[in-house]
Protein backbone atom coordinates (compact mmCIF):
# COMPACT_ATOMS: atom_id res chain seq x y z
CA UNK A 1 0.00 0.00 0.00
CA UNK A 2 1.41 3.19 -0.87
CA UNK A 3 -0.18 7.02 -1.51
CA UNK A 4 0.57 6.44 -5.07
CA UNK A 5 -1.87 4.25 -5.91
CA UNK A 6 -4.66 5.22 -8.25
CA UNK A 7 -7.54 3.29 -8.30
CA UNK A 8 -10.42 3.36 -11.42
CA UNK A 9 -14.11 2.07 -10.52
CA UNK A 10 -15.68 1.05 -13.61
CA UNK A 11 -19.50 1.00 -13.70
CA UNK A 12 -20.91 3.55 -11.58
CA UNK A 13 -24.59 1.73 -10.42
CA UNK A 14 -25.70 0.96 -6.75
CA UNK A 15 -22.78 -0.97 -6.14
CA UNK A 16 -19.84 0.92 -8.10
CA UNK A 17 -20.52 4.66 -6.80
CA UNK A 18 -20.64 4.11 -2.92
CA UNK A 19 -17.00 1.78 -3.42
CA UNK A 20 -15.78 5.02 -5.50
CA UNK A 21 -17.18 7.63 -2.95
CA UNK A 22 -15.27 5.56 -0.14
CA UNK A 23 -12.02 5.44 -2.03
CA UNK A 24 -12.10 8.94 -2.85
CA UNK A 25 -11.68 9.43 0.26
CA UNK A 26 -8.17 8.00 0.78
CA UNK A 27 -6.91 7.84 -2.82
CA UNK A 28 -6.72 9.45 -5.92
CA UNK A 29 -9.82 7.59 -7.58
CA UNK A 30 -11.44 7.73 -11.07
CA UNK A 31 -15.08 7.17 -11.02
CA UNK A 32 -15.88 5.45 -14.54
CA UNK A 33 -19.24 4.61 -16.65
CA UNK A 34 -20.07 4.96 -20.47
CA UNK A 35 -22.85 7.13 -19.74
CA UNK A 36 -21.78 10.51 -19.92
CA UNK A 37 -25.51 11.32 -18.51
CA UNK A 38 -24.48 9.42 -15.51
CA UNK A 39 -21.23 11.00 -15.76
CA UNK A 40 -22.38 14.92 -15.94
CA UNK A 41 -24.99 14.26 -12.95
CA UNK A 42 -22.45 12.71 -10.88
CA UNK A 43 -20.37 15.95 -11.35
CA UNK A 44 -23.02 17.96 -10.15
CA UNK A 45 -23.10 15.75 -6.99
CA UNK A 46 -26.65 14.21 -8.46
CA UNK A 47 -27.20 10.53 -7.65
CA UNK A 48 -30.38 9.57 -9.64
CA UNK A 49 -30.16 6.44 -7.99
CA UNK A 50 -31.02 7.77 -4.55
CA UNK A 51 -28.18 5.81 -2.45
CA UNK A 52 -26.28 8.90 -1.99
CA UNK A 53 -26.89 11.96 -1.31
CA UNK A 54 -24.85 15.39 -2.60
CA UNK A 55 -23.09 15.55 0.54
CA UNK A 56 -21.98 12.32 0.73
CA UNK A 57 -20.67 12.28 -2.93
CA UNK A 58 -18.88 16.11 -1.59
CA UNK A 59 -17.00 14.10 1.38
CA UNK A 60 -14.95 12.67 -1.24
CA UNK A 61 -12.22 14.97 -2.13
CA UNK A 62 -9.62 12.84 -3.96
CA UNK A 63 -12.40 11.39 -6.53
CA UNK A 64 -13.12 12.20 -10.13
CA UNK A 65 -15.75 11.48 -12.50
CA UNK A 66 -15.27 10.24 -16.45
CA UNK A 67 -16.95 8.73 -19.07
CA UNK A 68 -13.88 8.85 -21.36
CA UNK A 69 -11.36 6.15 -21.59
CA UNK A 70 -8.12 7.33 -21.89
CA UNK A 71 -8.80 8.74 -18.32
CA UNK A 72 -8.30 5.55 -17.42
CA UNK A 73 -4.52 4.92 -18.41
CA UNK A 74 -2.90 5.72 -15.27
CA UNK A 75 -4.27 3.78 -12.60
CA UNK A 76 -2.83 1.00 -11.44
CA UNK A 77 -5.63 -1.15 -9.71
CA UNK A 78 -8.96 -1.33 -11.78
CA UNK A 79 -12.32 -2.58 -9.75
CA UNK A 80 -14.62 -3.86 -11.97
CA UNK A 81 -18.63 -3.34 -11.07
CA UNK A 82 -21.07 -3.30 -13.93
CA UNK A 83 -24.32 -5.12 -13.82
CA UNK A 84 -24.33 -9.32 -14.70
CA UNK A 85 -27.82 -10.08 -15.61
CA UNK A 86 -29.25 -12.77 -17.76
CA UNK A 87 -30.87 -12.72 -21.09
CA UNK A 88 -34.22 -13.71 -22.53
CA UNK A 89 -33.46 -17.31 -22.24
CA UNK A 90 -32.63 -16.77 -18.75
CA UNK A 91 -28.76 -17.48 -19.51
CA UNK A 92 -26.06 -15.17 -17.88
CA UNK A 93 -25.55 -12.24 -19.79
CA UNK A 94 -21.85 -11.37 -19.50
CA UNK A 95 -21.89 -8.70 -22.29
CA UNK A 96 -21.23 -5.59 -19.99
CA UNK A 97 -18.44 -7.52 -17.83
CA UNK A 98 -16.37 -8.10 -21.19
CA UNK A 99 -16.89 -4.99 -22.27
CA UNK A 100 -15.72 -3.67 -19.43
CA UNK A 101 -12.55 -6.34 -19.05
CA UNK A 102 -11.61 -5.47 -22.52
CA UNK A 103 -11.36 -1.63 -22.03
CA UNK A 104 -9.66 -2.26 -18.75
CA UNK A 105 -7.09 -4.71 -20.49
CA UNK A 106 -6.49 -1.61 -22.99
CA UNK A 107 -4.39 0.35 -20.51
CA UNK A 108 -3.01 -2.66 -18.15
CA UNK A 109 0.67 -2.11 -17.25
CA UNK A 110 2.92 -4.83 -15.34
CA UNK A 111 1.94 -5.13 -11.47
CA UNK A 112 -1.72 -4.18 -11.93
CA UNK A 113 -4.33 -5.49 -10.42
CA UNK A 114 -8.33 -6.36 -11.59
CA UNK A 115 -10.33 -6.54 -8.85
CA UNK A 116 -14.03 -7.79 -10.23
CA UNK A 117 -17.01 -7.46 -7.93
CA UNK A 118 -19.71 -8.18 -10.50
CA UNK A 119 -21.39 -11.55 -9.12
CA UNK A 120 -20.30 -14.18 -11.99
CA UNK A 121 -20.43 -17.97 -11.31
CA UNK A 122 -17.57 -19.69 -10.11
CA UNK A 123 -14.41 -19.73 -12.61
CA UNK A 124 -15.59 -16.53 -14.21
CA UNK A 125 -12.69 -14.43 -13.45
CA UNK A 126 -9.78 -17.08 -14.50
CA UNK A 127 -11.77 -18.82 -16.71
CA UNK A 128 -13.28 -16.08 -18.95
CA UNK A 129 -11.84 -12.32 -18.26
CA UNK A 130 -7.97 -13.41 -17.44
CA UNK A 131 -8.05 -14.62 -20.92
CA UNK A 132 -8.93 -11.87 -22.80
CA UNK A 133 -6.77 -8.91 -20.28
CA UNK A 134 -4.07 -11.26 -21.14
CA UNK A 135 -4.86 -11.29 -25.27
CA UNK A 136 -5.36 -7.82 -25.44
CA UNK A 137 -2.49 -6.30 -22.73
CA UNK A 138 0.18 -9.08 -24.23
CA UNK A 139 1.06 -9.15 -20.25
CA UNK A 140 1.17 -12.63 -18.73
CA UNK A 141 -1.18 -13.66 -15.25
CA UNK A 142 0.11 -13.77 -12.20
CA UNK A 143 -1.15 -16.75 -9.94
CA UNK A 144 0.07 -19.02 -7.06
CA UNK A 145 -0.56 -21.79 -9.77
CA UNK A 146 1.12 -20.82 -12.55
CA UNK A 147 5.33 -21.88 -12.65
CA UNK A 148 6.34 -18.93 -14.84
CA UNK A 149 8.76 -15.79 -14.68
CA UNK A 150 6.75 -13.23 -12.58
CA UNK A 151 7.84 -10.63 -14.84
CA UNK A 152 5.74 -8.99 -16.40
CA UNK A 153 2.53 -9.40 -15.40
CA UNK A 154 -0.65 -8.76 -13.81
CA UNK A 155 -2.75 -9.60 -10.86
CA UNK A 156 -6.31 -10.49 -10.48
CA UNK A 157 -8.75 -10.56 -7.02
CA UNK A 158 -12.28 -10.86 -6.49
CA UNK A 159 -14.18 -9.09 -3.81
CA UNK A 160 -17.97 -9.75 -4.39
CA UNK A 161 -20.33 -6.47 -3.77
CA UNK A 162 -22.84 -7.05 -0.87
CA UNK A 163 -24.85 -3.61 -1.59
CA UNK A 164 -28.25 -3.79 -0.80
CA UNK A 165 -29.71 -0.72 -2.32
CA UNK A 166 -32.06 1.83 -0.66
CA UNK A 167 -30.43 -0.16 2.93
CA UNK A 168 -29.57 2.71 4.70
CA UNK A 169 -28.09 0.37 8.07
CA UNK A 170 -26.16 -1.76 6.07
CA UNK A 171 -23.76 0.16 4.31
CA UNK A 172 -20.68 -0.90 2.32
CA UNK A 173 -18.52 0.10 5.53
CA UNK A 174 -20.35 -1.60 7.89
CA UNK A 175 -20.37 -4.90 5.92
CA UNK A 176 -17.77 -7.68 6.36
CA UNK A 177 -16.31 -7.53 3.15
CA UNK A 178 -14.86 -11.12 1.42
CA UNK A 179 -11.81 -10.53 -0.61
CA UNK A 180 -9.61 -12.99 -2.74
CA UNK A 181 -6.24 -12.98 -5.03
CA UNK A 182 -4.42 -14.45 -7.78
CA UNK A 183 -1.17 -14.55 -5.33
CA UNK A 184 -0.92 -14.63 -1.41
CA UNK A 185 1.09 -11.58 -1.59
CA UNK A 186 -1.60 -10.08 -3.96
CA UNK A 187 -4.68 -11.40 -1.59
CA UNK A 188 -3.13 -9.22 1.29
CA UNK A 189 -2.54 -6.11 -0.91
CA UNK A 190 -6.13 -6.73 -1.78
CA UNK A 191 -7.29 -6.83 1.64
CA UNK A 192 -5.05 -3.88 3.50
CA UNK A 193 -6.82 -1.70 0.56
CA UNK A 194 -10.57 -2.77 1.38
CA UNK A 195 -9.78 -2.03 5.20
CA UNK A 196 -8.97 1.22 4.13
CA UNK A 197 -12.55 1.48 3.74
CA UNK A 198 -14.21 -0.80 5.33
CA UNK A 199 -14.84 -0.96 9.01
CA UNK A 200 -16.43 -4.32 9.54
CA UNK A 201 -14.03 -7.11 9.37
CA UNK A 202 -12.22 -8.42 6.40
CA UNK A 203 -12.42 -12.24 5.09
CA UNK A 204 -9.70 -13.90 3.24
CA UNK A 205 -11.06 -16.60 1.13
CA UNK A 206 -8.38 -19.19 0.34
CA UNK A 207 -9.19 -18.54 -3.34
CA UNK A 208 -10.94 -16.39 -6.29
CA UNK A 209 -13.21 -19.91 -7.26
CA UNK A 210 -14.26 -19.77 -3.69
CA UNK A 211 -15.10 -16.16 -3.01
CA UNK A 212 -16.97 -16.07 -6.50
CA UNK A 213 -19.04 -18.95 -5.44
CA UNK A 214 -19.83 -17.63 -1.75
CA UNK A 215 -21.45 -14.32 -3.49
CA UNK A 216 -23.88 -16.42 -5.41
CA UNK A 217 -25.02 -19.11 -2.92
CA UNK A 218 -25.75 -15.97 -0.47
CA UNK A 219 -28.68 -14.98 -3.00
CA UNK A 220 -29.93 -18.44 -3.94
CA UNK A 221 -30.06 -19.62 -0.64
CA UNK A 222 -32.48 -16.47 -0.03
CA UNK A 223 -34.25 -17.30 -2.26
CA UNK A 224 -35.46 -20.89 -1.88
CA UNK A 225 -35.59 -19.52 2.05
CA UNK A 226 -38.30 -17.03 0.73
CA UNK A 227 -39.85 -19.67 -1.75
CA UNK A 228 -40.24 -22.44 1.02
CA UNK A 229 -42.18 -19.77 3.09
CA UNK A 230 -44.15 -18.63 0.17
CA UNK A 231 -45.59 -21.67 -0.65
CA UNK A 232 -46.10 -22.94 3.27
CA UNK A 233 -48.06 -19.34 3.25
CA UNK A 234 -50.04 -21.15 0.27
CA UNK A 235 -51.08 -24.37 2.25
CA UNK A 236 -52.01 -22.48 5.41
CA UNK A 237 -53.75 -19.97 3.65
CA UNK A 238 -55.90 -23.02 2.70
CA UNK A 239 -56.04 -24.56 6.09
CA UNK A 240 -57.18 -21.07 7.46
CA UNK A 241 -54.12 -20.77 9.35
CA UNK A 242 -51.97 -17.78 10.02
CA UNK A 243 -48.66 -18.33 8.64
CA UNK A 244 -46.93 -15.59 10.34
CA UNK A 245 -48.52 -16.53 13.81
CA UNK A 246 -46.87 -20.23 12.70
CA UNK A 247 -43.81 -18.40 12.06
CA UNK A 248 -43.58 -16.84 15.32
CA UNK A 249 -43.77 -20.23 17.31
CA UNK A 250 -41.55 -21.72 15.27
CA UNK A 251 -39.22 -19.37 15.94
CA UNK A 252 -39.07 -20.13 19.30
CA UNK A 253 -36.98 -22.90 18.29
CA UNK A 254 -33.13 -22.24 18.39
CA UNK A 255 -31.96 -23.31 15.48
CA UNK A 256 -34.98 -22.44 13.09
CA UNK A 257 -33.98 -19.95 10.21
CA UNK A 258 -36.69 -17.87 9.91
CA UNK A 259 -38.15 -16.16 6.68
CA UNK A 260 -41.25 -14.43 5.35
CA UNK A 261 -43.43 -14.72 2.82
CA UNK A 262 -43.39 -12.14 0.54
CA UNK A 263 -41.75 -11.30 -2.95
CA UNK A 264 -38.21 -11.57 -4.20
CA UNK A 265 -36.86 -7.80 -4.54
CA UNK A 266 -33.45 -6.53 -6.14
CA UNK A 267 -31.36 -7.65 -9.36
CA UNK A 268 -29.29 -10.68 -7.80
CA UNK A 269 -31.60 -12.59 -5.63
CA UNK A 270 -33.64 -13.33 -9.06
CA UNK A 271 -30.44 -13.72 -11.37
CA UNK A 272 -27.77 -15.66 -9.69
CA UNK A 273 -29.78 -19.31 -9.10
CA UNK A 274 -29.68 -19.19 -13.34
CA UNK A 275 -25.93 -18.47 -13.27
CA UNK A 276 -25.12 -21.25 -10.99
CA UNK A 277 -26.96 -23.71 -13.00
CA UNK A 278 -25.83 -22.56 -16.21
CA UNK A 279 -22.22 -23.69 -14.69
CA UNK A 280 -23.35 -26.91 -13.15
CA UNK A 281 -25.02 -27.84 -16.61
CA UNK A 282 -20.92 -27.29 -18.30
CA UNK A 283 -19.86 -29.38 -15.76
CA UNK A 284 -22.57 -32.03 -16.53
CA UNK A 285 -24.82 -31.87 -13.66
CA UNK A 286 -28.31 -30.82 -13.67
CA UNK A 287 -29.15 -29.20 -10.63
CA UNK A 288 -32.66 -30.40 -8.86
CA UNK A 289 -33.02 -27.90 -6.07
CA UNK A 290 -31.29 -24.88 -6.89
CA UNK A 291 -33.73 -23.36 -9.16
CA UNK A 292 -36.83 -25.22 -7.40
CA UNK A 293 -37.70 -21.61 -6.09
CA UNK A 294 -37.68 -19.68 -8.86
CA UNK A 295 -40.98 -20.25 -10.91
CA UNK A 296 -42.90 -20.41 -7.32
CA UNK A 297 -41.29 -16.87 -6.26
Amino acid sequence: MNKKNKISIIGLGYVGLPLAVEFGKKFETLGFDISSKRISELRKKIDTSGELSGSDIQKAKKLQFSSRANDLENSNIYIITVPTPVDQNKKPNLSHLLSATKLVAKYLNRNDIVIYESTVFPGTTEEICVPLLKKISKLQYISDEENFNYSPGFYCGYSPERINPGDKRHQIKKITKVVSGSTNKITKFIKKLYSKIITAAIYVAPNIKTAEASKIIENIQRDLNIALVNELSIIFEKMNLDTKEILKAANTKWNFAYYEPGLVGGHCIGVDPYYLTYKAKQLGYKPKIVLAGRKLN
